[in-house]
């Protein structure tokens, strides 16, 4: 199942791909909504299939009409995994790590597919990262790695846009990862059933303006999915509704000679083989000291 998570007007909806590709949804005031995906996702997969079965009655939603929204709009953990290609952790200028490298998001920081990731008034080092995402559906601690994919409700793509130079004004790269609006997720959640056990083998691909910037592959992983979950899970108890972004590979632009930094009117794209398309326009932050300039 895919679904996605939109609004129109004053109201949220709710919409399941049908096998033609279509979407069919309902608004938040229609009969029968079932909820958001925070809430269906905290009641599991029968919840899931309970909700895509009334969906698929519901009229067709054109998505290039409405406004997308992340999948889940408040994940009550949002952990995201450093350095977990090799490649990148290489041109990083890194030691592969035996350990992952974990650092954490907001919600305030997440925004939907087709929403403009904004690069703040006070840097010009607005990095891209393509990832793919798991949300856990069964929460738990101490998870054995054999039985962590049953813990995984499905999938989706993230955009971790980074201010390089905030990023590395501490040992903590908290600041520079969680700008306003620059944690892009959607446009889909995909049910894992969909993919791969693991989403193991999916190309991942970003590209800046239509050029290829990042290509590799979910197998390129040095911590797999399960891994990550089995380890994660000996400290933090997980929960439905966190979602895990695990890490991505070589490419950005602050390795780049010379590096290659995303600027207003930019078009950002992550396709991961599977999922789909994530879309961002790249847009400056208003100021009062840029609307002072112009006038």
């Amino acid at each position: 199942m895919r679904f996605a998570a939109f609004s129109s007007g004053e109201q949220e909806g709710l919409a399941v791909a049908a096998p033609n590709g279509d979407f069919h949804g309902l608004l938040s005031g229609d009969p029968g909504f079932p909820g958001s995906l925070d809430i269906l996702v905290r009641k599991g997969s029968h919840a899931l299939d309970e909700a895509a079965a009334v969906l698929e009655k519901g009229p067709v939603v054109d998505l290039d009409r409405v406004t997308l929204n992340p999948p889940l709009s408040a994940p009550g953990k949002i952990i995201c995994v450093g350095l977990n290609y090799v490649d990148h952790s290489i041109e990083s200028g890194f030691v592969v790590p035996d350990y992952p490298t974990i650092f954490t998001r907001f919600t305030s920081s997440l925004i939907g597919a087709g929403a403009s990731i904004i690069r703040p008034t006070v840097s010009t080092q607005l990095d891209y990262e393509g990832e793919m995402v798991a949300v856990i559906g069964v929460g738990g601690r101490h998870i054995a790695e054999q039985d962590a994919l049953n813990h995984v409700i499905g999938y989706s793509i993230f955009n971790d846009a980074s201010v390089r130079d905030f990023q590395k004004k501490s040992p903590q790269w908290t600041i520079g990862k969680n700008f306003d609006d620059t944690g892009a997720f959607g446009p889909y959640l995909v049910t894992a059933d969909e993919l791969s056990p693991g989403a193991k083998g999916l190309s991942l691909q970003t590209r800046l303006n239509g050029v290829v910037v990042q290509n590799g592959s979910t197998d390129d992983m040095v911590f797999s999915v399960a891994r990550l979950i089995s380890i994660l899970s000996e400290a933090i108890t997980l929960s439905p509704g966190d979602i895990l972004v695990t890490g991505t590979p070589s490419g950005v632009g602050a390795a780049r000679k010379p590096p290659l930094f995303m600027k207003h009117g930019d078009v950002c794209e992550v396709e991961i083989e599977g999922i789909g398309i994530l879309r961002n326009k790249i847009e400056d932050e208003w100021s009062p000291r840029s609307e002072a300039s112009a006038a």
